[in-house]
């Protein structure tokens, strides 16, 4: 009777006895299986570096990125920085950017300063 040994990547045997048609079938079966196996493994992980690379980026961070860019170098109001964000594809509400943006202001990152009755910020 025909015999087949299949090993594994992980290095263990397994030993196949039957008609030459019924081990063709079972390797046909083991050989689509693994190759599916890694097909689904490679889109997994390609779905993941996705994910991970679209994560959303803290709000602080945009806005220190701009601070570096120059984008500070004439007063800018939230509805500026709204606007720029939303440009470069970060959709902040202001109510949401006010807070963040004082924590800057705070932490010395930014200057804010009151202009025609109108809060605005830079270096």
């Amino acid at each position: 009777m025909p015999k087949a040994i299949i090993k594994s990547k992980t290095g263990s045997s397994i030993t196949i006895e039957g008609t030459k048609e019924e081990l063709a079938a079972i390797l046909s079966d083991f050989e689509r299986s693994s190759v599916v196996r890694e097909i689904r493994t490679k889109a997994t992980k390609s779905i993941v570096k996705k994910r991970d690379e679209n994560k959303r980026r803290a709000a602080s961070d945009l806005i220190v990125e701009l601070r570096e860019e120059n984008f500070f170098s004439k007063p800018k109001t939230l509805g500026e920085i709204a606007s720029k964000l939303e440009q470069m594809g970060y959709i902040y509400p202001t109510t949401t950017l006010s807070g963040v943006v004082i924590g800057l202001v705070q932490k010395k990152l930014l200057g804010r300063k009151k202009n025609d009755g109108k809060w605005v910020y830079g270096r």
